[in-house]
């Protein structure tokens, strides 16, 4: 017998039966040419009743595909010769004979590929991201490595399902069944089973199948973390999955790269198709600021090449095509809800101030929404520039007029996302300069202008990307006007009290100072003060620097007038009874109250020096 010949673990005499059979058969091909294949012996006749027996033991379990290598050789050596006497042989029984143990065989073969393909059952699972998946580890797939306890379990459900032995099988029944003309039954099967695989790993990690308008129907709270799952899984396909099922392809398919191509691309094709719905599905709900960067990660999921060098493949268009659809309606909803938020900062007609000058939530809303987005700066710049190519139906974003005003150190003009951030902080301050126009008190107007605008150049200076894009000339612009209004709040406030304090106006006659007079002013003093201490010991400025600055440039504005007054005039005093209900603070006490101010409580006269 040629190399092929081997033992196929039957009885002794049978084997010889068998051996000598297929050498005729063998013999038989060779002249088949010569004569049709009119003239048919009868090892050609006896050949199929042999390989009847060797399916029987097969079909009643005597033995299993794979058990013995050295028989399931011999098995479908058999059957490629059956093969080659069905097409070569003209005769019709013995075509039908051949033609029939061949769909019987066809039949096993099927049945013991469904078998391999097939998944064990285990207690369900879930795999953390990171993780390896099963064919990752059987190509050795560069990744983190999971806690002992789960590749000792990963071990238990994969490696034996689908190991080299396994795999090597399939590689056999496959090429077999192709070899022989049944290639689509092979395909079927394959992709099938491969399809269920692939569902069964994607639930594994966490997610599960939904249909578009249960997507639209969920509440944003159960979104958000389904959306979270969805970026990690795209991400694990892209990184692992894909890479581990396109190599088992490879492995089980080698001699027909055709095949391994096609039946890849049309389970990447189904996955991803089915991935890209969940995002279309979460596109199509209503779109509000607070998701924008949960679409910023499905962006950047969506921008990764999902699988790899197989878009440069035929067939793959369709892929790549549903993945730059999903994008840009991604980048729609991106930019629109920039728009949002600028209109929503435009359109806010709050008649109601905050209470006591302090920083508005609108503030702090945009500049913390600001620099949560610069962490997403790269990203904002790739969507602001590709969102000017997509059409858009019911956006301007990008006629601002701001644009031209982009023109600081390290803020390049043509930034998109540095042209929406200019416009939106001119957005913010007009806001703010608005609310301030609804306190009647104009030194806490300009309270409440310091607040917020502290604020704003605060957060600013604390973001580096978000400083970068503004610019030093931008914070030195705001530093100003907050200067500006620092003098504007001690005009409107301490002016009046200083005008007590000056000697003008205090001679009698004979060009003498009238007691009367000093009484009048240090009573008048006393109340404007009390006064002022009790309403703005009640304001609040969160600064703590801006705090101690306010209280500074107080004291040192008021006690040295105070003291110089006192130093004075109080000898004109001392002869009068209760001195102390006109002189009612030393200017230490003075220096103690200021300390009260802009400290958002109601506080009492009581702190003087004692």
């Amino acid at each position: 017998m040629s190399s092929r010949k081997s033992d196929v673990g039957i009885m002794d005499g049978e084997k010889e039966e068998l051996m000598q059979v297929v050498e005729d058969v063998d013999a038989f091909l060779l002249i088949i040419g010569a004569n049709g294949g009119k003239d048919v012996p009868d090892c050609v006749r006896v050949l199929p009743k042999l390989f009847e027996d060797m399916l029987d033991s097969y079909n009643c379990g005597r033995t299993k595909f794979g058990e013995d290598a050295t028989y399931d050789n011999s098995f479908l050596d058999v059957v490629n010769r059956m093969y080659k006497l069905s097409t070569s042989c003209s005769c019709s029984n013995t075509l039908d004979q051949t033609s029939s143990v061949l769909e019987k065989a066809m039949s096993l073969l099927e049945k013991d590929l469904c078998s391999l393909l097939e998944e064990p059952k285990t207690p369900n699972k879930s795999f953390s991201f990171g993780s390896r998946s099963d064919l990752s580890v059987i190509f050795e797939i560069d990744s983190p490595e999971p806690p002992q306890h789960e590749q000792d379990h990963y071990h238990q459900d994969f490696l034996t399902h689908l190991s080299t032995h396994k795999i090597s099988i399939l590689n056999k029944i496959a090429t077999t069944m192709i070899v022989v003309g049944y290639e689509t039954e092979c395909c079927i099967a394959f992709a099938n089973f491969r399809r269920s695989a692939f569902k069964t790993a994607l639930q594994r990690l966490g997610y599960r199948s939904m249909r578009m308008e249960d997507v639209c129907k969920m509440s944003w709270e159960t979104l958000e973390r389904e959306i979270t799952t969805w970026n990690q899984v795209v991400r694990h396909c892209t990184t692992m999955l894909f890479n581990a099922e396109r190599r088992l392809y490879d492995s089980i398919f080698p001699n027909q790269p055709f095949i391994s191509q096609s039946l890849f691309i049309d389970l990447a094709r189904h996955v991803i198709i089915h991935l890209l719905n969940f995002a279309q599905g979460v596109v199509l709900t209503k779109w509000s600021t607070e998701k924008l960067f949960k679409f910023l990660d499905m962006y950047e999921t969506l921008r990764e090449d999902i699988i790899g060098d197989s878009c440069l493949e035929p067939g793959a268009s369709e892929v790549a095509y549903e993945i730059v659809i999903a994008k840009d309606r991604v980048i729609k909803a991106i930019v629109a809800m920039f728009c949002d938020l600028k209109n929503s900062i435009k359109n806010d007609n709050e008649r109601i101030p905050v209470p006591n000058g302090a920083v508005h939530p609108l503030t702090r809303y945009v500049m913390n929404y600001l620099k949560y987005a610069c962490e997403y700066k790269d990203t904002l710049e790739q969507v602001f520039e590709q969102g000017q190519s997509v059409n858009f139906t019911r956006i301007d974003i990008y006629n601002d007029k701001s644009i031209e005003e982009v023109e600081d150190v390290g803020t390049p003009k043509d930034s998109p996302f540095a042209i929406q951030l200019m416009s939106i902080m001119d957005l913010l301050d007009a806001n703010v300069e608005r609310k301030s126009n609804l306190y009647r008190d104009l030194a806490l107007r300009y309270i409440f202008l310091m607040n917020n605008g502290r604020y704003i150049v605060q957060k600013v200076k604390g973001c580096s990307e978000l400083h970068d894009m503004m610019g030093d000339n931008w914070c030195r612009k705001r530093q100003s006007g907050l200067r500006l209004y620092h003098k504007c709040y001690q005009r409107e406030t301490w002016s009046k009290v200083l005008q007590c304090l000056k000697p003008e106006g205090l001679l009698g006659t004979g060009n003498k100072v009238s007691k009367q007079l000093v009484k009048e002013r240090f009573k008048c003093f006393n109340s404007m003060f009390e006064e002022i201490h009790k309403t703005q010991s009640t304001w609040m400025v969160v600064d703590e620097q801006l705090q101690s600055e306010l209280r500074v440039s107080i004291s040192s504005l008021v006690i040295p007038a105070y003291r110089s007054f006192v130093g004075r005039f109080k000898q004109h005093l001392e002869s009068s009874r209760h001195i102390d209900k006109y002189i009612k603070y030393h200017p230490e006490d003075i220096e103690l109250l200021v300390d009260d101010f802009f400290d958002g409580n109601v506080v009492s006269m009581t702190r003087k020096r004692t």
